[in-house]
This record gives C-alpha cells, structure tokens and sequence, in this order.
C-alpha cells in the first residue's frame, strides 16, 4: 500500500518518521497528503497527448493533448457551468503523494470558481517522475523555463486558454509545499505567463538546484540579502523588463517541515525583484489570528503579502463551512484555520474589487464596536473627494453609506468579524480599502445538537405527534420519530431550534 494511503491512519510519531525518510528517497518536501485520497475516475498515463477532453464544459475532468508535455504531467481542469471567455484562470499545483483529485476536493479553489467564474487547471506528477510524486521544484532540468515540468505547465496555461478563452492577462499559479516551491518557479521562470501567484508552506524560487541541497532549503537561513535572493528571480528569464507578478505568501509559525524562515526569505526575494523594501506598508488582521503584512509600491499597490498563521504546522489553510469567507475540506496537511484561498483571491482581485483598485485613498480611523448580540457600529474618518463609502465584512461588501459610519446587523452572537472599508468618488470608482479591523458579538454562540429523532424528543428539543418529529420552537418537520432517523438542531435561543444539518 502506498505512503499516501497509509500516512493519515499512522500514529504522530510514526508519521513523522516517514516524513523524514521522505526527505531523503528523492523528495525535497515531505509528502502532505489529503484524508481523502482518490485517484480521478478518469485515470491515465501522465504523458497522454494524442485525444482531446470530451466536453469542455464538463465541471472536473482530465484534458489531453495539450502539448508536448516534456514533463510528463497530467492536466485536470475545473470549470463552472456556463463560463463566460475572458474570465481568469488559476493553476493550482498538489503537494506530494497527493493528486489532482485531492487538491481539486480539498483546498476549496471550486468554491471560487464558482462564486467569481474563473477556471482552474490542476497539474498532477505521479511516482514516475519522482518516487513522492513530488514537484520536482529542486531540478533546473525540470523546473526552468521551456523544460521539464516547468514547461508541461506554461503548455497547460496555453490549452486553457484556448479550451476556455481565459484571459491571459489574469492567469495565477498557486501550489503547497513542493506545489508551492514550484510555483514560486513558475513566477519567476514565466512572469509573462502570470500575473501573480500564491506560495503556501512553500520555499523561495530557485532556493535549490540539487535534491542535496533542498533540504537546506527547507531547514535552515541560507544566508542570502533580498537582493541575491531577486537575483535568483531576474536570472530565471534573462532580459525580461515586464512587470512581476504579484506574490502572496502563506507560512504556519509552527511548521517544522518547512521553516517559516521561508516565508521571509520569499519575502525578501519578490520585494527585491519588484523593486521596492522589505518593510511593511500595512498590517492587517483575519480571522483564525492570521496576520497579514503587506508590501506595497510607491503608488500604493501591495505585490506582495505575507499571511502568519499562529500556531499552523505544515499544510494548506482551509475553512469549511457555508460562510462567504469558509472553503475546503480538512484532512492530513488541509488544517483548519483560515480559507486561505478567499484571501488569496481577494489579493488576486478575482472578486472583482480589482487589487489595487485606483481612486481615492484608503479611510483612516476605523473602529468597530458591538451593538448587543447581533449587530456592530462602525465609524472612521471622512474622505475628501468621497460621495459614499463601501463597507466590506470579512473581505466581501455587505453594504454603502453616505455618512462615515455604518451599522450591521444579523449577526450571529459570540462571533468575530472582520470589517473594512472604501471611499467611493462621483464617478462610482471604489477606492483603496483601509486595514481590517476584528469585533466579536456578545452572548453565547448557538448550540448544535445531533441525534436521532427519539433522542432530540427525549432530550426536550424537539416534539412528536402522530408518529412524526418537530423541531421545538421553530416547528420545522424533521421527519418520522425513530433511532433510524438522524438531525442536527442549533438552538438560536432558549427553547427555541432549528435544522443545522451540515452546517454546523
């Protein structure tokens, strides 16, 4: 049985083992792998090239003939129903042992998909091109532009393209662990290709160029300044003078797999390239205790972000749940912390807001205060110029005001928030949002209960007449009254639930 299939029922200790014999059988970064792990139903040799995807449109399938493909990948692709062209297009890169599949369940890239209507193309390796079907991210035969892995990717982007009418200007790569090395390959081998990438648990571009030394990477200070760390980038495409994508950084504080001196290191490294320092122009704070530090131009524009996960061990950030700022499914190295892939595209301005949005400067002075267990005052600092403000919870906008405050209301009791805001001009042009500031409601958050039908009758949630079973307070039917029959209730106040199935 494969270490994929195997790793996430082991005991801590023996799953550390393997991890560390994984650093040294021919992958540079351990294997995160997903509770889940399924081979796509579709499955075929890495290298196929001679027939097309059946039907384009179809939501998650496997694309063929999409090149020459020197690197002997595989191409998925994710796509909304009825996808307009001329929408973006993300390419998401797996972490060892895993597969397409997994990334495709786990790390809540669909979501976005959906919600925003863009594509996603997901790379897969397997154990034929390295032993951990790891990203080869650590080998200049396969990792440079216009060879190897590097190259079947750019070939990826190309038949996306085509397939969907993506727009080549807002293509984005994204990648965790040795995805996430790559990726920071890709960004500096085809800033052409890209317009910005997103590196999570991930190391610096061309950190190492043998296996030997790729464990160096993952460890330790390589003892570079920020501008030999650019240099790396700059010499990955000589003689280019275009702009460089855009760069968000995810690091856990307690990742012993991949040290978060990484993270600082791709700091220094995509800061230098664009050409501006290592001191950060703005601090905000998420949700989960993530604290993201932003790297901005003269003109404002941040290109580069560094999200701090406290307490995160090695693995992507998801969230699941139903809320506009939740993604993904949690399992082995998919931690439960914060959607990364929300704030990512946001960062991205897939959302719509466009990053970096020109017009007027961002409002100062945002305070947030609860207003009992269910809503929260917002004032800040007028603008001049500004005709009315947009107001954004969580990162999505909620609401406008022509005054300088705003109250929210609906809330749910005991629960953080995250509230920003822009200054709108007369011409409806949205400016730059201020930093986010957090408020939690009073009270105490709802209650779930999950049980059978009998249990929530005898546990004086629910009722029963005539053989049938209701909610007690709402009234709402939840079927026959037996042990067979299974209900989650969230009581939003006394004596008082509703039907939470799947939500809480």
């Amino acid at each position: 049985m494969s270490l994929c299939s195997t790793l996430p029922r082991l005991r801590p200790a023996t799953a550390a083992l393997l991890t560390a014999v994984a650093l040294t059988i021919g992958a540079a970064t351990p294997a995160p792998t997903s509770a889940t792990t399924a081979e796509p139903s579709t499955a075929t040799t890495a290298n196929a090239t001679n027939s097309e995807a059946t039907d384009a449109t179809d939501a998650f399938q496997q694309v063929t003939g999409f090149g020459a493909n020197p690197g002997h990948l595989a191409m998925y692709t994710y796509t909304p129903a009825a996808l307009p062209t001329g929408t973006p297009l993300v390419v998401a890169l797996h972490g060892c042992t895993q597969s397409a599949t997994d990334y495709y369940r786990n790390s809540g890239w669909t979501t976005f998909a959906d919600r925003y209507g863009f594509a996603v193309v997901f790379p897969q390796t397997d154990s034929t091109n390295n032993p951990l079907s790891c990203f080869s991210w650590f080998d200049t035969t396969k990792d440079a532009r216009g060879v190897g892995e590097a190259e079947s990717v750019a070939e990826m982007v190309a038949k996306a393209e085509a397939l969907y009418g993506s727009d080549a200007h807002r293509v984005f790569v994204t990648g965790l662990s040795a995805g996430g090395g790559m990726a920071a390959d890709l960004l500096a081998d085809y800033p052409d290709v890209f317009a910005g990438g997103a590196i999570d648990s991930g190391l610096p571009a061309r950190c190492a160029s043998t296996q030997a030394a790729a464990s160096s990477c993952q460890n330790s200070d390589q003892g570079f300044s920020p501008a030999q760390w650019g240099d790396k980038v700059r010499a990955a495409y000589p003689g280019y003078t275009g702009p460089w994508p855009r760069v968000a950084i995810w690091q856990g504080s307690a990742d012993t797999v991949v040290k978060p001196v990484n993270a600082t290191e791709l700091r220094d490294q995509w800061t230098n390239a664009q050409g501006f320092g290592q001191q950060a122009s703005g601090t905000h704070s998420l949700p989960g205790g993530t604290t993201e530090e932003d790297y901005a131009a003269s003109n404002g524009r941040p290109g580069v972000a560094l999200f701090t996960i406290p307490g995160m061990a090695h693995g992507l950030a998801v969230h699941p749940g139903t809320g506009l700022d939740r993604c993904g499914a949690t399992g082995t190295y998919y931690l439960d912390t914060i959607c990364s892939s929300y704030y990512t595209s946001l960062f991205w301005g897939l959302d719509g807001a466009g990053p970096g949005t020109p017009g007027l400067p961002a409002p100062t002075g945002l305070t947030a205060t609860p207003v009992g267990q269910d809503s929260a005052a917002l004032s800040w600092q007028a603008v001049s110029g500004a005709s009315s403000y947009q107001v954004y919870r969580d990162g999505s906008p909620i609401g406008s005001s022509t005054a300088t405050s705003y109250t929210d209301t609906g809330l749910s009791p005991a629960t953080a928030y995250g509230y920003a805001v822009a200054a709108v001009d007369s011409a409806g042009v949205t400016g730059a949002r201020s930093p986010a500031v957090t408020v939690a409601t009073g009270g105490s958050a709802p209650q779930c209960f999950t049980d059978s039908n009998y249990g929530h009758v005898q546990a004086g949630r629910a009722t029963q007449r005539s053989g049938l079973t209701y909610a007690l307070g709402s009234g709402q039917s939840m079927g026959l009254w037996n042990v067979f029959v299974t209900h989650t209730l969230k009581q939003t106040g006394p004596g008082y639930y509703v039907l939470a199935d799947g939500q809480c």
